[in-house]
């Protein structure tokens, strides 16, 4: 399957904006379940989220581009980077509440799961508790989800849905 490519800049600021901005796409278009939708964050002297989507075919590409540039939105072809993000992929509707590491990697896009201060992969029977919110990004090619230990033995997604802001008691 050839992908085909595209960046929207929606001049969104803040990832959770970003997301929604992704499945609201997704929704109003009627993406199947082979797109990805990945955020993308722009730093210098307009910093924001760009978002992109991989679509299955040249047709659907098409129809997305004109909906999108017709909804306002600016959409230019390809990726920013090569490092995003992934909000929507294939399997993502399967990884919620407790997973196994196989799980993951069988039925998703996710190639594989890397453990914060962990040289080698988990154990394939290792529990993954996803809360969710499960954001894996592109790293040399391949979709990589980063986890932490947590109680029990259990392994949880590096990025949490509601992070506390730095410095928020002050």
């Amino acid at each position: 399957m050839t992908p085909y490519d595209l960046t929207v800049d929606a001049d969104v600021r803040d990832l959770r904006t970003a997301d929604h901005l992704l499945h609201t796409l997704a929704a109003e278009l009627a993406l199947s379940e082979g797109v990805f939708g990945c955020t993308h964050l722009v730093r210098g002297d307009r910093p924001r989220v760009l978002v992109s989507l991989r679509l299955p075919s040249e047709p659907l590409l098409r129809t997305a581009q004109e909906r999108l540039t017709a909804g306002g939105h600016q959409v230019s072809p390809g990726v920013p980077d090569a490092e995003g993000r992934a909000v929507i992929y294939p399997g993502v509707a399967t990884l919620t509440g407790a997973v196994t590491i196989a799980d993951v990697v069988s039925g998703s896009a996710i190639d594989r799961v890397a453990v914060l201060g962990m040289s080698g992969p988990p154990a394939p029977d290792a529990a993954l508790v996803t809360g969710d919110h499960v954001r894996p990004q592109w790293q040399n090619g391949e979709l990589v989800l980063t986890t932490m230990p947590a109680v029990g033995g259990t392994l949880v997604p590096f990025e949490v849905p509601n992070p506390t802001p730095c410095c928020a008691d002050h």
